[in-house]
C-alpha cells in the first residue's frame, strides 16, 4: 500500500504556478489532471495517471497562499476507523484540529477524511477512499 496519497503547495500566484507545473512536470510524464476553484480557493492536481497526487492550491483572491503555511501531506488510510484513531491520536500529542474526522463530497462520495495542524504548523491529513462499511476489505 502506497502511504501517501497526496501532497499539496501553497502558491501566490495560481496562473504563473500552473504555467511552471505544466512545463516542469512534462517531461516526467506528469500532467495537470484535475482543476476547480471554490469560494476559498481554487487548485489544480497533477499526476501520472487520472487521480492527483501532487497538488498547488491557492486564496481566490491571490493575497495568500492556500493552505495558508503554504504545506500539506496527506496519508493514505486503510480504514475510516484508522481516520479516525489518526485525529484522535493527534489531538493528543500537540497537534491541534483543522477539520475533524467526516466525509468530504465535494472530493468524492468515499473520501473520508481529518486534518491536523501538527506542533510546527504543517497541515496534514489522513484520508480513506473506500465506502463506509466496506472500507476495511479495501487494502490497496
Amino acid at each position: 500500500m502506497a502511504y501517501l496519497d497526496h501532497v499539496s503547495l501553497g502558491v501566490r500566484d495560481m496562473k504563473a504556478s500552473i504555467a511552471f507545473y505544466d512545463a516542469v512536470l512534462a517531461p516526467l510524464d506528469i500532467k495537470r489532471v484535475k482543476d476547480f476553484e471554490e469560494a476559498e480557493y481554487a487548485a489544480s492536481g497533477y499526476g501520472a495517471g487520472l487521480e492527483p497526487e501532487f497538488w498547488i492550491g491557492a486564496d481566490t483572491d491571490g493575497k495568500k497562499p492556500l493552505p495558508s503555511e503554504g504545506t500539506h501531506v496527506a496519508f493514505r488510510a486503510r480504514t475510516r476507523g484508522a481516520v479516525d484513531a489518526f485525529h484522535g491520536a493527534g489531538l493528543k500529542t500537540g497537534g491541534r484540529d483543522n477539520g475533524a474526522p467526516g466525509i468530504r463530497a465535494h472530493y468524492h462520495p468515499n473520501y473520508y477524511a481529518a486534518f491536523l495542524l501538527d506542533p510546527d504548523g504543517h497541515h496534514i491529513e489522513a484520508v480513506c477512499h473506500a465506502p463506509g462499511e466496506f472500507a476495511d476489505q479495501f487494502k490497496s
